[in-house]
């Protein structure tokens, strides 16, 4: 008796990303870093790089810890200034501007505590992912 083959996959996305993206939105930031950490180690992925290190900012975020907001931002930005706004499947220039957006936020964030006692951080929203199967070009090294 012969083994049926097993169809194959429409899912276009790298499973560890989907994973990355699936945990990132539930506000599991540490972990979504952690998923990415072996494929970027194994391949030198720039732009993993960059998702990790924006992970990275929302823990610190989580912390209230505004030096490593700062830092972690400012690296991912780095690591993904030579994306295109597009690029597998993720909305990067909606990363940058999100970003830029939560540095201004830091940058307030001695005036804003004068005025209202609550954190700032905890007054961010916190941002979500979408793979974007249309956002995918196809020829993205990471898809390997």
């Amino acid at each position: 008796m012969s083994v049926p083959p097993r169809p194959a996959s429409t899912d276009p996305f790298p499973a560890p990303l989907r994973r990355f993206v699936h945990l990132f939105n539930r506000g599991e930031f540490w972990e979504s870093h952690e998923v990415l950490e072996g494929p970027w180690r194994q391949g030198r992925s720039a732009f993993y790089h960059g998702l990790i290190l924006w992970a990275s900012a929302w823990v610190h975020v989580q912390r209230d810890n505004t030096h490593g907001i700062r830092a972690q931002i400012r690296k991912a930005a780095r690591a993904l200034e030579g994306y295109p706004d597009a690029y597998l499947g993720i909305d990067v220039g909606s990363i940058r501007n999100r970003g830029q957006e939560v540095l201004e936020s830091v940058n307030r964030a001695d005036t804003e505590e004068a005025a209202n006692p609550e954190p700032w951080v905890r007054r961010l929203t916190l941002p979500h992912l979408k793979l974007d199967p249309t956002r995918l070009r196809g020829d993205e090294t990471e898809l390997g």
